[in-house]
């Protein structure tokens, strides 16, 4: 009985110390030196944003519809294709150039 109390007045007495030494942060520190951890970070580069991409996704549903109509022909369909594809290819280390200068 006597082991028990000893564990309940040594768990209280951590509690208030956990609870003390948390008191004791200040609030006011100055946040300028410490990392912030809330909130979003800002992008490396600037995001495409929801106009862009509505723009984009009209250009290419327009492109293949003028596949599909005939309006261009298969030659302009797959230059036009092939620009895209180098454009993709080449995006990803032309960024991190970019980024890393």
């Amino acid at each position: 009985m006597l082991a028990v109390a000893k564990q309940r007045s040594l768990s209280r007495l951590s509690g208030l110390i956990l609870v003390t030494a948390i008191a004791g942060c200040s609030s006011t520190a100055d946040l300028a030196t410490y990392p912030s951890v809330y909130g979003q970070k800002p992008a490396a580069m600037p995001q495409m944003t929801d106009e862009e991409a509505l723009n984009m996704q009209g250009r290419l549903t327009a492109l293949s519809a003028q596949r599909a109509s005939g309006a261009i022909s298969e030659a302009e369909y797959q230059r036009r294709l092939k620009a895209l594809q180098l454009l993709a290819a080449q995006h990803g280390p032309d960024t991190l150039k970019e980024i890393e200068n």
